[in-house]
């Protein structure tokens, strides 16, 4: 019998049993439907016992929903309104419910589907049966759970339309909408599957929905992942080639040396869900996002939805999490810096710990090699010393970073973060030495294979080449534009462009992605400060190194002359084809040069534009900026405030990411600012900032940060392979041994 609920055993003992139904479900035609359904439940997960459990708040259509979806799999359909409780009280529900009243209600409604039992059925839920925690065990243990999501604007009013005066909970001094929001913390506890449903979305539409999201449950061998050096022959070839994303995000990177991507690319949202999300929060859009983005298999809902609240619920000062500020004309700010480290990194390294430890197995340690340019290091350490101690006696993180190459309260931060579990290491290089180092490192199987066997520990990634870092940043850039819609500053279907400080790739790939999935994103503005390798290439289509050194800027996170995350763009430009991508990236790597075919080129500056900014620009536009708005930006984002003025066309808004707060540069901030004599220690700078009384207000969590323990000490080593290897053996001696 097929069991729906063993989420990993489910991967392993379904995928033959599974696979030639997915093909005839895919290739049949749409007449065929309800015939494949039919025969997909009676064989599979309808079998015996199991039913497929309909939930969510009054006037979601679960009814009317529950007899399409039952007409279609040809099974019992079950109304708990209608078939047990006004049956059982021989009264209709709103008259037991004033006879009653509220809090007995719910008990008495709990007993009554605490008695009830069904199999091979579809049942659909009241709208408060899920406040009963032993009702909902009950019913759960038989069967899916499917939780129709429909936004609370959309349920007022149905529920006004059906001149519907009384639910649960309501009394004087309680509004529908409180009670509606205080419902769905218990939905988000019961559901196995979340249907999310757009306002102007028919019921049969919405059953169709159903139905796909329960074959997704059913099926993980869909989503899957490649990597972008694998051929198309190697894929049907070698099963090994195929990953989940529990084993992306414990690989971080493939063993041949490319990167994962999703086999079939991501989710694509209507334009009704999309519009359902605008009065959203930002951690209510991350769920639903992430939900379609991260199968259950690897991380059910529920456990995802949790993960979620711990990363973001009170790790962030600003209650918004990822706010969009008007700047002047019709730029906006998207401010990317209210996590604890003060940059956009935080949105994925205070999710991404969380994900890993989930994922990983139990009889392994394993030690996270970072390596940064200035923001990533201290994200991650932050974010894997918040894991509770069990997770943290398992999981270490070292963070190489250039010893001269970040800015002096970039270096006080990473190492006022190091903790028990996570040290920082300068290294006498540049950021593409210390990223290369850590790729070699990965894939030198001796090495590798020499730590697991003597020490039990792997190694993992938590750079942006992890697919658990880019992910989560997929959101902001769709919560972003939602915010405006939300703002009335446009209306759904506008477009926007976006602007973003670029050096690895990784955060305007996250644009791109959401542009893909269904986000009104015009074009992406790549903004690149000196180290301008990537407006060269996007303007030419040549990526070459030749000559080229790195230059140390204002602007150090994107001090990078080699961007990792633009080989998952080629790849997915170039039609997936992991040979050319294989070949590109092996001549950069031994001639320091490639170059893009015309027609790759072509597609390539439709979705982008590059500019470039000199430092001398970057501190012109915060002193500009600070004197007409009173408003500091950070070096980085002065750096796209440039380009954005120079390339935007004014016809329709550009949101600029505002990857850090200026806090964490301030030496420089305060040289744009005039200031004649500026004070070496970090703490006195920050002070006086904060005399200022600009917006944004001083980041209060990174002096508090740098109070703790000062500046401390951390290790310094040669940029020599030997010596990064020497210490990586070294820590886990000392951590986990």
């Amino acid at each position: 019998m097929f069991h729906i609920f063993q989420y990993r055993p489910l991967r392993l003992i379904t995928q033959k049993s599974l696979s030639s139904m997915c093909l005839k479900l895919m290739l049949a035609r749409p007449v065929a439907f309800a015939q494949i359904w039919k025969s997909w439940f009676s064989s599979h997960s309808l079998l015996g016992n199991k039913n497929l459990i309909l939930m969510g708040p009054p006037g979601a259509g679960k009814t009317t929903i529950g007899r399409i979806v039952g007409q279609k799999l040809d099974c019992p359909v079950i109304d708990i309104d209608n078939d047990v409780l006004e049956t059982t009280w021989n009264m209709s529900v709103s008259e037991k419910l004033q006879d009653i009243g509220y809090e007995e209600f719910l008990e008495e409604e709990g007993k009554a589907l605490l008695k009830f039992s069904a199999s091979g059925s579809v049942i659909s839920l009241s709208g408060s049966n899920p406040m009963h925690e032993a009702g909902m065990q009950h019913i759960k243990k038989d069967g899916i759970i499917v939780y129709l999501d429909v936004p609370t604007t959309v349920i007022m009013s149905r529920l006004k339309s059906m001149q519907v005066d009384r639910i649960v909970g309501l009394s004087p001094g309680i509004s529908l909408k409180d009670i509606l929001q205080f419902r769905k913390q218990f939905y988000n506890r019961w559901y196995d599957i979340r249907v999310f449903c757009g306002e102007d979305i028919t019921p049969e539409v919405v059953a169709k929905k159903v139905l796909d999201a329960v074959k997704r449950y059913q099926d993980s061998e869909v989503e899957t992942f490649i990597s972008t050096r694998c051929s198309r022959s190697g894929r049907s070839v070698e099963k090994d080639t195929h990953k989940y994303f529990s084993d992306v995000v414990i690989q971080g990177l493939a063993p041949d040396g490319g990167l994962f991507v999703p086999e079939r690319g991501l989710p694509k949202f209507t334009a009704g869900e999309w519009q359902g999300l605008i009065e959203a929060t930002y951690i209510e859009r991350a769920q639903v996002i992430l939900e379609r983005c991260i199968h259950p298999a690897d991380i059910p809902a529920s456990k995802l939805a949790e993960i979620i609240e711990t990363a973001y619920g009170e790790n962030f000062s600003c209650s918004k999490i990822a706010p969009v500020r008007h700047l002047a004309g019709n730029q906006f700010l998207l401010e990317l810096f209210h996590g604890p480290t003060a940059s956009f990194k935080d949105f994925a390294l205070q999710l991404m710990p969380h994900l890993f430890a989930y994922c990983i197995p139990r009889s392994c340690n394993y030690l996270i090699l970072v390596a940064t340019s200035g923001d990533t290091g201290s994200a991650v350490l932050d974010g894997f010393s918040r894991l509770n101690d069990v997770d943290k006696q398992r999981i270490a993180v070292m963070n190489f970073f250039p010893e001269d190459g970040v800015s002096p309260i970039q270096k006080s931060q990473m190492i006022s973060c190091q903790k028990e579990n996570a040290w920082s290491v300068g290294v006498k290089s540049d950021f593409d030495f210390c990223q290369t180092a850590i790729k070699k490192i990965f894939t030198n199987s001796d090495f590798t294979g020499f730590l697991t066997v003597e020490y039990g520990t792997a190694l993992a990634a938590a750079n942006s080449i992890n697919w658990a870092r880019l992910l989560p940043q997929i959101v902001y850039h769709a919560s972003a534009y939602l915010d405006l819609v939300h703002q009335n500053t446009i209306p759904f279907g506008s477009p926007v462009d976006i602007c973003i400080p670029t050096g690895n790739f990784g955060n305007i790939l996250a644009a791109f992605y959401a542009k893909m999935m269904g986000i009104p994103i015009r074009k992406c503005i790549c903004a690149s400060n000196e180290n301008n390798v990537l407006t060269d290439f996007i303007r030419t289509g040549v990526y070459d190194l030749r000559g080229r050194k790195l230059i140390s800027t204002f602007s150090p996170a994107v001090d990078i002359l080699k961007s990792s995350n633009l080989e998952r763009y080629l790849h997915l430009i170039a039609n997936e084809d992991g040979q050319l991508v294989t070949q590109l990236f092996n001549q950069l790597e031994n001639q320091g040069h490639f170059q893009l075919r015309k027609d790759l080129l072509e597609k390539l500056q439709q979705d982008l534009v590059a500019g470039c900014c000199s430092d001398e620009d970057c501190l012109a536009a915060i002193h500009s900026v600070y004197s007409t708005t009173g408003y500091i930006l950070d070096t980085h984002t002065a750096v796209a405030k440039v380009v954005a003025d120079r390339l935007q066309d004014r016809t329709c808004p550009i949101i600029i990411s505002s990857t850090a707060h200026y806090s964490k540069f301030a030496p420089a901030v305060l040289q744009a600012l005039r200031i004649a004599e500026i004070n070496q220690n970090p703490l006195s700078q920050l002070h006086l900032l904060s005399s200022y009384g600009a917006l944004p207000p001083i980041h209060w969590g990174l002096v508090e940060t740098l109070k703790k323990t000062g500046n401390g000490d951390h290790q310094v080593c040669a940029a020599d392979m030997s010596v990064l290897m020497y210490h990586i053996e070294t820590l886990i001696q000392n951590h986990f041994m």
